[in-house]
């Protein structure tokens, strides 16, 4: 079995406007306590995202500790968290952890 590299780990909260600032102050301590870069936060779908969301990128090295501290910490928000193969499809459908219920990606833009 041959092993893919992965560059990276994004993780993606998911909010609706109503959640913008628990979303934001989440990012904020994800991003103090582990210094990871957060991303902008689009308050509608974009890319395959089905809700607003923002990005982190997380370094493979710390997405243990991230990923652990996130699903004990996230409170009632969904996060969406995935590797970074150079493969999108696979990295959006296969390649996944979900904290929080699963929500349908618009995978087509993969096609």
């Amino acid at each position: 079995m041959t092993q893919t590299e992965i560059t990276d780990f994004h993780a993606h909260i998911y909010f609706d406007p109503a959640e913008l600032p628990q979303a934001q102050a989440l990012a904020a301590a994800v991003q103090q306590r582990f210094g990871v870069p957060v991303g902008h936060f689009h308050v509608r779908p974009v890319g395959p995202h089905p809700r607003g969301s923002v990005q982190m990128t997380v370094p493979v090295d710390r997405f243990g500790e991230v990923a652990t501290w996130l699903s004990v910490n996230r409170a009632n928000l969904t996060i969406f968290a995935h590797a970074s193969t150079g493969d999108h499809l696979a990295d959006h459908s296969r390649n996944v952890v979900w904290f929080g219920p699963s929500e349908p990606l618009d995978l087509s833009i993969f096609d």
